[in-house]
C-alpha cells in the first residue's frame, strides 16, 4: 500500500482519532531498515588554476570525531562546512529512517598537473571509518576564465550568504569602568560576549596583556559562565561575560590594553527545502526534530583595544607616613594582654579592612619601647572579589616579650590611605597601648639581646667585664699563622672539601628529582580515574558545575602529573607540543585536543546537560586510556 494510500484510510476517521496520537503511534510502530555504512568522497574530477570547487565527505550515520584529508597542493579556503539532514519514509504500514551527515570543503588549486587527495576518517559507533581517495586533473586557465570565475565568485557568494557570521552577529567587547584614574586606583576591565547564535568548542584564546598593572581575576575559572538576554537595536543577544579582572596602575602616563583574541565554533540551522510537495504531513516530517541540518563556522573573534590614563597623586596632603595604600579602608588595633611579668608574650594586632589594593598596603611599624623583644610581624592578606572590585582584610600580629619590669606605652600608629573618590588623603590612628609588666621569676639585670627586628640589636647589661685572671700566652716574635703551611694546607682541604658537598649536594638533588617525578607519573591514572569516579557521581546526582569541575581537573592534572607539566604552564600549545614530543601519534593528539576544548566549553553549548555530561565522561576515560597505551 502506498503512502497516499494510506492517508486516505486514516483521514476518513477523523472521529476516532486525533492527528496527534496518529503521529505518535506511527512514529513508535515503525521498522528501521538496516542499510550498509557508506562513507564517500566526491568532487569535480577536472578543474582549472584558480577555480573554487568543493570537496564534499557525505556520511550515511551519525559520525564524531571527523579528520579531514591530505589535500596536498590543493589551498583550503574555507571548511569543514557540517550539515546534517534526516528522513522517515512510512511505505506498506513500515516506517524507514535515514540519516545523512556531510562535510564541505570549498578549496582551489594554483598549478596545473595531477591531485591526489587522501582519504578522510571518522568513527561511527568506536569503529573508525575510511573514505576513498580522490585524483583531481588541474589544467591550466582556459580562455573562458572569466566566465568560469565569475560563475565560481558568484555560487561562493550565494554559500557566503548562508555561511557567514557578521559581526554584528557575534562579536566581543572590552570596556572599563573609568579611563581616568589615580596610580595605584583600581580599574576593572570587562570582557563581554555578545551572540544572536549558539556558539561551542571556544579555543586558542589568547588573553589580553597588562603590561604597567598589577591584576587581579575577578572571576572563578570553575564557576559556571553567567548568561543573560539583551535587545540591542531591536535584536536580541545572550550576554556573557568571559573575562573580568581588577587592574592597579603601577606608573603613571598613557597605557594601552592589547586586545583578547579567541577562536568559536558557531552553529547555524538551515531549513530543509519543502517544495518537493504540498503534502499535508510534510510540515510535520521537515519540524526541527526531525530536520537536524546545522552548519559550523570557525570564527575568530577580537576585541577592541584599551587605553587608561594615569594620573600622579596629588601632593597637596601627603605626609611621610603614606606608604601606597589607594582604597577605602578602616583599622583596628587589639591587644590580648596588658598586665603580665617579665619575659612573658603579648601579642598586638592591627586589621585593615576596605577595598583598594590591599595585598600591596604595607603598614608602618610600630615604636616599641627598646627593653622588648619584638619579632618579626605575622601578615595575612584575605582577598575577596567580586564584581565591584577586590576587597579584603590584611592582618598584622606583633610578638612582644618585655625583659624588664615596669610600665611600658605603645603609641599609637599613623596609617595614611588615598581615597580616589574624595580625591584626598586620609589619616587613621591606632590605639595607644599601656602594658604594666610586673616581676618575674627569672629576672635578673644580666646581659640581655633585645631585637627589634632585623634593623637594630642592642645588647644591654655589657658594661661592665669581668677581670681576667688567667696567666697570658707568650708567642714567639714574627712567628704568623698567615703564610705558613699549616695555612695552605687548610686553605686546600677546606677548597677539597667544598667540591665534594657540592658534587655530592648535585646527585643527590637529581636522585630525588628523578623518584618524584617516576613516583608522580606512576600516580598520574590513579589520581585521574578517582577524579573520573568523582564525576561519574556528580553526573548521576545531575550536578553539572561539580561535573565539569571534576573532569576537567581530572584531564588537566592528568598531563601535568604524566608529563610533569607545571600547573601555571598548562595550555593548549604545550600540551599538543608534549604530546608530539612523546611520539603520541596524530590520531590520539587530535582526540585529546577535541576532549579539551569540550570540557571548557561543554556547559555553555546548547543541548541536552545529560547528553553532553555522558559524552564528555566516555571522551575522557577513552583518552587517558589511548595515551596510557601510546606512552608505555
Amino acid at each position: 500500500m502506498c503512502i497516499f494510500a494510506h492517508r486516505q484510510q486514516l483521514m476518513k476517521k477523523p472521529l476516532q482519532i486525533s492527528g496527534l496520537f496518529l503521529v505518535v503511534s506511527l512514529f513508535f510502530s515503525y521498522s528501521v531498515v538496516a542499510q550498509n555504512i557508506n562513507f564517500v568522497a566526491t568532487a569535480k574530477s577536472t578543474v582549472e588554476t584558480g577555480e573554487q570547487f568543493r570537496v564534499i565527505y557525505e556520511l550515511n550515520a551519525e559520525g564524531e570525531r571527523f579528520t579531514g584529508p591530505d589535500f596536498g597542493q590543493l589551498r583550503v579556503i574555507t571548511g569543514p562546512m557540517t550539515s546534517s539532514s534526516s528522513s522517515i519514509q512510512l511505505i506498506n504500514g513500515q516506517m524507514s529512517r535515514s540519516f545523512t551527515q556531510s562535510y564541505t570543503y570549498v578549496v582551489t588549486a594554483a598549478n596545473p598537473g595531477d591531485i591526489n587527495v587522501g582519504p578522510a576518517s571518522i568513527y561511527v559507533d568506536g569503529t573508525k571509518i575510511n573514505s576513498n581517495s580522490l585524483s583531481i586533473k588541474v589544467l591550466a586557465t582556459s580562455s573562458g576564465q572569466n566566465q568560469a570565475q565569475n560563475q565560481g565568485n558568484e555560487g561562493a557568494r550565494n554559500s557566503s550568504q548562508q555561511t557567514t557570521v557578521s559581526d554584528k552577529d557575534l562579536y566581543i567587547k572590552a570596556s572599563v569602568d573609568k579611563n581616568n584614574v589615580f596610580l595605584g586606583e583600581q580599574v576593572i576591565v570587562t570582557y563581554r560576549l555578545y551572540t544572536k547564535v549558539p556558539i561551542s568548542n571556544m579555543t586558542n584564546i589568547k588573553l589580553s596583556a597588562f603590561p604597567g598593572f598589577w591584576m587581579k581575576n575577578l572571576l572563578d575559572d570553575n564557576a559556571p559562565i553567567q548568561q543573560s538576554r539583551q535587545v540591542i537595536n531591536g535584536e536580541e543577544y545572550v550576554l556573557a561575560d568571559i573575562r573580568k579582572v581588577a587592574l592597579f596602575p603601577q606608573k603613571i602616563g598613557k597605557l594601552n590594553i592589547d586586545p583578547m583574541e579567541m577562536q568559536c565554533t558557531a552553529q547555524l540551522r538551515v531549513q530543509s527545502d519543502r517544495r518537493r510537495s504540498r503534502d499535508p504531513f510534510e510540515s510535520f516530517f521537515n519540524d526541527p526534530f526531525f530536520n537536524r541540518n546545522v552548519i559550523n563556522i570557525e570564527k575568530k573573534l577580537v576585541s577592541n583595544p584599551l587605553e587608561i590614563n594615569v594620573k600622579s597623586l596629588p601632593s597637596a596632603g601627603k605626609t611621610a607616613s603614606f606608604d601606597g595604600a589607594i582604597g577605602q579602608f578602616s583599622l583596628q588595633s587589639a591587644i590580648d594582654r596588658t598586665e603580665l611579668k617579665a619575659n612573658e608574650a603579648a601579642t598586638l594586632t592591627y586589621t585593615i579592612n576596605g577595598s583598594g589594593n590591599i595585598e600591596l598596603a604595607d603598614f608602618p611599624a610600630p615604636a616599641f619601647p627598646p627593653s622588648f623583644e619584638v619579632y618579626e610581624p605575622k601578615i595575612s592578606v584575605q582577598t575577596r572579589t567580586a564584581n565591584n572590585g577586590v576587597s579584603g582584610t590584611k592582618k598584622i600580629e606583633y610578638l612582644v616579650i618585655p625583659r624588664h619590669p615596669g610600665t611600658f606605652t605603645v603609641p599609637e600608629v599613623n596609617f595614611v590611605f588615598f581615597d580616589p573618590a574624595k580625591k584626598e588623603y586620609i589619616s587613621l590612628m591606632s590605639q595607644e597601648f599601656v602594658i604594666n609588666v610586673a616581676k618575674g621569676t627569672d629576672d635578673n639585670n644580666s646581659r640581655t639581646i633585645i631585637s627589634g627586628g632585623q634593623e637594630s640589636i642592642k645588647i644591654l647589661g655589657s658594661d661592665i667585664r669581668f677581670i681576667k685572671t688567667r696567666h697570658p700566652e707568650l708567642e714567639k716574635k714574627n712567628d704568623f699563622f698567615f703564610g705558613s703551611s699549616w695555612y695552605f694546607v687548610i686553605i686546600a682541604g677546606i677548597i677539597l672539601s667544598f667540591a665534594v658537598a657540592l658534587i655530592h649536594m648535585h646527585k643527590t638533588r637529581k636522585l630525588r628529582k628523578d623518584n618524584g617525578l617516576l613516583l608522580r607519573n606512576r600516580q598520574a591514572t590513579k589520581i585521574a580515574r578517582k577524579k573520573l569516579n568523582k564525576a561519574q557521581l556528580f553526573m548521576k546526582q545531575g550536578k553539572q558545575n561539580d561535573f565539569y569541575t571534576e573532569i576537567s581537573q581530572a584531564i588537566w592534572g592528568y598531563l601535568s602529573d604524566k608529563f610533569n607539566i607545571p600547573l601555571s604552564s598548562l595550555s593548549i600549545g604545550t600540551v599538543q607540543e608534549t604530546m608530539n614530543n612523546n611520539n603520541i601519534d596524530q590520531e590520539t593528539t587530535g582526540i585529546l585536543m577535541e576532549t579539551l576544548s569540550n570540557c571548557e566549553f561543554a556547559r555553555f553549548a546548547p543541548g541536552d546537560p545529560g547528553r553532553k555530561m555522558e559524552e564528555l565522561y566516555s571522551q575522557a576515560l577513552e583518552i587517558i586510556s589511548k595515551i596510557e597505551r601510546n606512552s608505555k
